[in-house]
């Protein structure tokens, strides 16, 4: 299957560059799988098109402030870093820019005096292993000095940076938002419970492997990036018992999608979990978990997009898409909403 078949014509003034207030007065796209029948609503209308005994699955990563702004210590030379992956207490995977003004053993330091950095290998994917010298506790320091990572197509600067958070998250660890959660409020969470839904979470830490274009031309040959995940054994009985009473549950992300189908493949059977996953779902993809997926409208070509594809069909979830831009939808990170039931 080539990449190019997941290809669409967006108008750039069709990008999100800041988020939506309140947040559930964003759009949504409902979409009946069985007979491709397409309704717009706002998002707040999602209890409207969920049943009592339905189960909702959110992502409660937390996005951490991993944006960082340095300085070659022999140079002056300025230094953008971004926090993609911890591995252990005093190193990460990073991204940096310019890369080429970082080699090993190259110092970088940052205002003040309680933080600095060794550049100490070379990532295949093009990145850097940093160790990082701190006076004090690293994710206090990193919340006064880091900004939140966003995407490189939002061009804006985010003045609330709790936009770029689901009002639910939880576990630090992100270097991006599961931005389908991004509209729910504390209100609508309510009223869903309230309506006999049931609410739980899993935990998978974005990594910005999900904003990297798929360089290959067969699909197949793509390699999905790694990312940590966690699921808990009360949210396992709930996903159990939903299955055994034949309940719906529906996906909030496609991170949420990733968690609960690569769990089900590894195991057979969904179960209490820690650890990483590369799954990577286009169509033909058996879903083996979930009946309901609500997302954000995703980059051409993307993984995330094949996710989508695999769950509503190609040319069927081509055809949504090509409406909404008829629609004039918000998309990507801070964009509208896409519901399939």
């Amino acid at each position: 299957m080539k990449v190019s078949e997941f290809d669409y014509e967006l108008p750039e003034e069709l990008i999100a560059q800041e988020p939506i207030y309140p947040r559930d007065h964003s759009r949504l796209m409902v979409i009946d799988k069985r007979n491709n029948n397409i309704i717009h609503k706002k998002f707040y209308n999602l209890i409207d098109f969920l049943e009592s005994g339905d189960v909702l699955v959110l992502n409660n990563t937390k996005v951490l402030p991993a944006r960082l702004f340095g300085q070659k210590k022999d140079t002056g030379a300025l230094i953008e870093i971004v926090l993609l992956k911890r591995l252990n207490n005093t190193d990460w995977e990073v991204l940096v820019k310019p890369g080429r003004k970082v080699k090993k053993d190259t110092i970088i330091t940052f205002p003040g005096e309680e933080l600095y950095a060794v550049s100490i290998a070379n990532t295949e994917a093009g990145g850097r292993i940093l160790r990082f010298k701190f006076k004090g506790i690293f994710e206090e320091i990193l919340n006064r000095l880091g900004k939140m990572p966003l995407p490189p197509y939002i061009k804006k600067d985010l003045k609330d940076q709790t936009r770029y958070q689901t009002v639910y998250a939880k576990e630090e660890g992100s270097a991006a938002a599961p931005t389908a959660g991004l509209h729910f409020t504390a209100e609508l969470l309510d009223r869903i419970k309230q309506k006999g839904i049931e609410i739980c979470y899993i935990t998978l830490h974005v990594g910005l492997g999900t904003f990297r274009p798929v360089k290959t031309e067969e699909l197949e040959e793509h390699h999905m990036h790694e990312e940590y995940l966690e699921l808990s054994s009360k949210t396992a009985k709930i996903l159990k018992s939903a299955q055994a009473e034949g309940r719906r549950i529906i996906a909030v992300g496609t991170t949420s999608v990733r968690t609960l189908e690569s769990i089900a493949i590894k195991f057979g059977e969904i179960r209490e979990y820690k650890g990483f996953t590369d799954i990577f779902i286009y169509p033909g993809f058996k879903f083996k978990v979930i009946n309901g997926l609500l997302t954000n409208f995703h980059l051409p070509k993307s993984t995330l997009i094949m996710l989508v594809s695999a769950f509503l069909g190609k040319d069927e979830t081509l055809h949504a898409y090509k409406v909404a831009v008829q629609e004039k939808y918000r998309f990507f990170s801070f964009g509208d909403a896409m519901l399939i039931i």
